[in-house]
C-alpha cells in the first residue's frame, strides 16, 4: 500500500475508532509528513523496517532538535508502524522506539523577594487589578494548577474554615486545600466588590473578565508575564511558576514531602521530589552569595 494512503487510513482509524482531538490528529498527521520529507525515496508500506526509526531519530539529532520533541515525534511513527504491523502492511516494529534520553529541567522558581515583587504589581483600584491580585495570592497561596484556578467556583470557597475544595484537576479528583489568610482576604474582597457588580455575576466561576465571561488561560499568561517584566523579573516565568514556587518555599520551610505531594495534587510523591532538588540547588546557592561576600 502506499505510504500516503496508510497515513490517510490512519488518521481516520485515529478520529473514528479512537476519537481522538482534532488538534492531536493534525498533530500526527504532521509529524508523518516529517517522516515522509525525510524518507523521500520510501513509497511503499513494504519499504519501512523498524531501523527506519532510529535513522529518524539522528536525522532529528541532527538538526538539534529537542529530546522532547524528538520522544514525541518517534511516539507517534512508533504507533503508526504498529497500526501498519497489524494491517499486516509491514513487518514487526522494535517492541520500543528507540528514545533520545529527555533531560529532567528542574522547574523555573523564584526567591520570596522575587514573588513578593510580583503580587505587587496589580493595582487594586480596578477590577481587573483586584483581580488579578486575588488571582496570583490564592495560586501562590494553594499551590493550584492553572486549570485548577480558572475552574475555581464560589461554592468552592469555604471562607470560615479556609479551605478551598480543587475538583477538576488531573483525574478529576477533588481535594481540600487550605489557603492563607492573608490570600483569602485578597480573594473575598475581589468577590464582594468588584464581581458583585461584573456582568457575570450569577455565574458559578469566581474569575471573569469585564465581559462577564470566564478568563482564558492565554490571558493570564500574558497577565503574569507583563507583571514580571514591570516586577523587574528576568526569568521567563508562566502561571505555573508560582505553583513551582508555592512547593520549593513550603519544603525550604521545613514542610513535609508527602504534605506538600498531597496539597499539590500529586499522585505519585515521585512527582513531587523534583522540587527537593531546587531547594536544595536554591540553599547551595544562598551559602555561594554569602561566602563570596565574606
Amino acid at each position: 500500500m502506499n505510504i500516503q494512503e496508510a497515513i490517510d487510513n490512519y488518521l481516520k482509524v485515529l478520529a473514528v475508532e479512537k476519537g481522538l482531538a482534532l488538534t492531536t490528529i493534525d498533530d500526527y498527521a504532521s509529524d508523518l509528513a516529517l517522516f515522509c520529507s525525510l524518507f523521500p525515496d520510501k513509497k511503499d508500506t513494504s519499504d519501512l523496517t523498524q531501523y527506519d526509526l532510529t535513522d529518524f531519530a539522528i536525522a532529528q539529532d541532527d538538526e538539534n532538535r529537542a529530546a522532547s520533541t524528538v520522544a514525541r515525534r518517534l511516539s507517534c511513527l512508533y504507533r503508526f508502524f504498529a497500526y501498519l504491523s497489524q494491517e499486516g502492511l509491514m513487518e514487526a516494529p522494535p517492541d520500543h522506539p528507540v528514545r533520545p534520553k529527555v533531560p529532567k529541567r528542574l522547574p523555573t522558581t523564584l526567591s520570596f523577594e522575587e514573588v513578593e515583587a510580583l503580587l505587587e504589581q496589580p493595582s487594586l483600584e480596578s477590577e481587573s487589578g483586584a483581580r488579578d491580585k486575588a488571582m496570583l495570592e490564592t495560586m501562590y497561596a494553594c499551590g493550584l494548577r492553572v486549570s485548577e484556578l480558572l475552574a475555581l467556583k464560589l461554592s468552592d470557597i469555604n471562607v470560615q474554615n479556609r479551605i478551598l475544595t480543587v475538583a477538576r484537576g488531573k483525574g478529576a479528583k477533588e481535594r481540600k486545600v487550605p489557603i492563607t489568610s492573608f490570600a483569602l482576604e485578597y480573594l473575598t474582597r475581589y468577590v464582594q466588590s468588584f464581581r458583585k457588580y461584573n456582568k457575570g455575576a450569577k455565574r458559578s466561576e469566581v474569575f471573569l473578565n469585564l465581559r462577564g465571561e470566564p478568563l482564558s488561560r492565554v490571558y493570564f499568561f500574558q497577565q503574569i508575564r507583563r507583571y514580571a517584566t514591570a516586577a523587574g523579573i528576568d526569568k521567563t516565568i508562566s502561571p505555573h511558576t508560582l505553583r513551582h514556587c508555592f512547593a520549593t518555599h513550603l519544603l525550604e520551610g521545613g514542610a513535609e514531602l508527602r504534605v506538600v505531594s498531597e496539597m499539590l495534587g500529586h499522585v505519585h510523591l515521585s512527582t513531587t521530589q523534583i522540587y527537593t532538588h531546587v531547594s536544595t540547588r536554591r540553599i547551595a546557592e544562598a551559602y555561594d552569595n554569602y561566602a563570596n561576600r565574606k
